[in-house]
């Protein structure tokens, strides 16, 4: 596999299962097991099992694994053969040269004729120190090793020097990725390689074969202090494994990160998201205006002059609650609508937190991303107008919901209403005024990867950002564009890092 990138991996299934050699009555797979296996195939590499045990729950459970996994599965004599290993060959005659073996360093002749095939073999030690010597050319002591063993070899077979980005963000969020292909361990196109940071391993053995780091903190955001003060910096509390890669990344400069935690702290707070938005107001596009809601930050609701205070900010109820904090805890999407203001009194929502505008739109959001240099939008249904809200709620209270679970939303028949009794001013949105708004949050937030929520109020065709987010899925746009202009965006972010690194 001289100059040849990794593209196929053949797990041998002495390095799935704790104890392959029939002692274990359990069958127990390593607990890295399923997380290799999804590695693997959202990283669109070809991988394979070869099995030789004649255990009736293990050929279950490694049938079960194929399956999901969409791996191939190859029974094997006792003793690994020539046949066997020909087999393996013509089955993936299209990438035989770039095939990867993990073996158990228990199988030491199985391993010596892999290697008097030419195969490039990956030895999981599994007897102690000193018996992988002489065994292969790569060793390695836990399964979760295996992907940074890809990596270096990957590197070192690219043509060009790949940069390798260094990934960690919790697993449905990592696998909503990785599943449409964003996060390969091969170079892409533009040549990078995905390498994803385990904190089961020490940081110090991955983080030198990383150039950059792509993060999500906050899904690792343990506590953030709720006061009446309005500044968030420094109450924030990450995990123990955050607070060390962010020792890591302190102490080397050198090294790219998207984004910085210090540019992502604005959008953590919906007070200061708000008092960024108050400047959008200078771009206008023919009459056409974009801002921020009307809000009011609030630290108590039985304030006495609450309802001064509401004026003063031009708020009028129906008004939407919301927790200063933006994300990161468990309930920062807690939000409510009031309809009165005595529905504020003792309203389950934590404190401090934002009374923002309630903005007639028709029931509908345009969901911005940007991507680096590139923009993208989608449509999607949203919260109805005032009216129909009113109509539902029927008096009986806040209207207490969790944004990322369940919006309050009308059926089609309502909607359908709603939008023939609106008074609608303009129907379309100003593409190109959000774009210039975009553009202008980049700079000013200077995030690389970010995205934001517009709706048009009816009456006047104002276009209001309701909300600014880190990181977002873009999910809406298609994949075959999307994650060319991610890998794009994260190229770009190296670059200009290294132009402007002394």
């Amino acid at each position: 596999m001289v100059g040849q990138a990794v593209k196929g991996v053949v797990l041998d299934d002495s390095v799935l299962f704790l104890n392959s050699n029939g002692d274990n009555p359990n069958h127990s797979l390593r607990p890295a097991t399923d997380a290799l296996l999804r590695h693997l195939w959202y990283s669109m590499f070809r991988t394979g099992i070869s099995s030789r045990l004649d255990s009736s729950d293990c050929k279950d459970i490694i049938k079960e694994k194929a399956e999901s996994h969409s791996i191939d599965c190859f029974s094997l004599n006792a003793f690994l053969t020539e046949d066997d290993i020909n087999e393996i060959m013509l089955s993936w005659g299209d990438i035989r040269h770039s095939i990867l073996y993990v073996i158990s360093s228990e199988r030491k002749d199985d391993i010596k004729q892999l290697i008097d095939q030419g195969w490039p073999v990956v030895v999981l030690n599994v007897q102690g120190d000193g018996a992988c010597e002489n065994l292969g050319r790569i060793c390695i002591s836990k399964l979760e090793e295996l992907p940074l063993s890809i990596c270096r070899l990957n590197r070192k077979a690219a043509d060009c020097s790949p940069i390798v980005v260094g990934y960690t963000m919790k697993p449905s969020r990592e696998l909503d990725f990785a599943k449409r292909g964003a996060f390969p361990l091969y170079p892409t196109d533009n040549g990078l390689i995905f390498l994803p940071l385990t904190f089961d391993l020490p940081l110090s053995s991955q983080l030198p074969e990383v150039d950059m780091i792509l993060h999500k903190a906050t899904d690792e955001i343990l506590y953030v202090e709720l006061s009446n003060s309005s500044d968030l910096s420094n109450k924030i509390t990450y995990s123990s494994r955050m607070q060390e890669l962010q020792r890591h990344i302190e102490v080397h400069p050198d090294l790219c990160v998207l984004d910085p935690l210090n540019n992502i702290r604005p959008v953590l707070d919906r007070l200061e998201t708000q008092q960024i938005l108050l400047r959008l107001e200078a771009l206008k596009s023919e009459g056409c205006i974009i801002r921020g809601p009307y809000f009011l930050k609030v630290d108590n609701f039985n304030e006495a002059i609450l309802v001064q205070k509401l004026s003063e900010a031009k708020l009028t109820l129906p008004c939407i609650v919301k927790p200063q904090v933006a994300c990161g805890v468990s309930d920062a999407h807690k939000m409510a609508i009031i309809f009165d203001v005595e529905d504020l009194k003792n309203l389950d929502v934590p404190l401090p937190a934002i009374i923002q505008e309630y903005v007639d739109h028709s029931s509908t959001l345009y969901k911005f991303y940007v991507l680096g240099e590139k923009i993208f939008h989608a449509v999607k249904k949203s919260t109805p107008n005032i009216s129909t809200l009113t109509n539902l709620n029927q008096g009986v209270g806040p209207l207490i919901f969790d944004s990322l679970k369940s919006l309050p939303i009308v059926n089609e028949s309502q909607q359908h209403l709603e939008g023939k009794s609106s008074d609608k001013k303009n129907k379309n949105i100003n593409i190109e005024l959000v774009q210039n708004s975009a553009n202008w949050l980049r700079s000013v937030l200077d995030l690389s990867i970010f995205g934001f929520d517009v709706v048009v109020e009816d009456k006047s065709g104002d276009h209001v950002i309701v909300d600014v987010n880190y990181l977002p899925s873009f999910k809406e746009v298609p994949d075959d564009i999307a994650i060319p202009a991610f890998w794009e965006a994260i190229k770009n972010k190296y670059e200009n890092f290294k132009k402007a690194s002394p």
